[in-house]
C-alpha cells in the first residue's frame, strides 16, 4: 500500500498539539575512549521516536508529515549517507 503524499501547503496547515521527538543512540565506550581500534568512536545505531497529535489531521496525514520531515532533514540525511568531511587546522 502506498503512503499518501503530503503537499507542502498541507503540511504547513497542520498545527501540532503534541510534538514530541526522542532521539537515542548506542555506542561502545571502548571506541569513544580510544581503548580499542576495532570499535568505532561514533554511534553504532540511532533510534528516533516520534509522538504527534493534531486536531483535524488523520493518522495517514501525520505519518506523511513525519516522512516528509525525515526526507528533508539535513541531520537525517547526514546520518544516513556517508558525507565527505574535511578538517582545516590553523595554528597561531
Amino acid at each position: 500500500m502506498t503512503q499518501p503524499q503530503l503537499r507542502l501547503w498541507d503540511a504547513i496547515r497542520i498545527v501540532l498539539s503534541r510534538p514530541q521527538v526522542t532521539v537515542a543512540s548506542e555506542s561502545y565506550d571502548r571506541g569513544l575512549l580510544g581503548v580499542s581500534d576495532t570499535v568505532p568512536p561514533g554511534p553504532l545505531s540511532a533510534r528516533v521516536s516520534v509522538r504527534i497529535a493534531a486536531e483535524g489531521a488523520s493518522a495517514e496525514q501525520l505519518h506523511a508529515l513525519v516522512q516528509r520531515a525525515e526526507k528533508y532533514s539535513p541531520v537525517n540525511d547526514a546520518l544516513r549517507r556517508a558525507v565527505p568531511v574535511t578538517t582545516e587546522v590553523t595554528i597561531g
